[in-house]
């Protein structure tokens, strides 16, 4: 794999290890702890495996989208044949037959519940709903109360690399 900076032998074979999604992370953590280096020359190399790596999953992101609007392409494709073909059979008035591949035939579909007046509903029909906590509004009560008894704030760190 082509890197956009020089690795050392040890840090190189650490990126060709998180390179493979078959190896695990314990395993690629303990080969950097067992490189024999000081920890700004770790901190570094280990942030280039890092830039290294979120590179690459960019570029499989991208691709994935890529395949995604083809993907929407093709089903639309599809559709609009399909529409194409009940609006012929309609037309024609030949709403079932076969063929030696296929048989074709225009059916109805489950019925669709459509709502025109919700509130002449019987409450019969309604199926009560639990109480949703708003976990929004109680953490910005938390970030001005210092102190409660149900509920409370934890802060974490995590790396940044600039």
């Amino acid at each position: 794999m082509a890197t956009m900076y020089e690795l050392t032998g040890e840090f190189s074979a650490v990126l060709a290890m998180a390179s493979d999604p078959e190896i695990d992370a314990q395993a690629i953590t303990d080969t950097l702890e067992a490189i024999n280096a000081e920890i700004e020359v770790k901190a570094e190399n280990t942030a280039i495996i890092i830039s290294e790596l979120d590179a690459e999953a960019a570029k499989i992101k991208a691709e994935e989208s890529r395949l995604a609007e083809r993907r929407k392409a093709l089903e639309n494709h599809a559709a609009s044949l399909k529409n194409g073909l009940y609006n012929a059979m309609k037309t024609t008035g030949k709403e079932k037959f076969k063929t030696t591949l296929y048989s074709f035939n225009i059916q109805k579909n489950p019925a669709k519940l459509v709502i025109d007046d919700e509130k002449k509903i019987p409450k019969k029909y309604f199926v009560p709903q639990p109480a949703k906590l708003d976990a929004a509004a109680l953490k910005e009560y938390l970030k001005t109360a210092k102190t409660c008894k149900y509920a409370h704030l934890e802060q974490g760190e995590s790396l940044r690399i600039k």
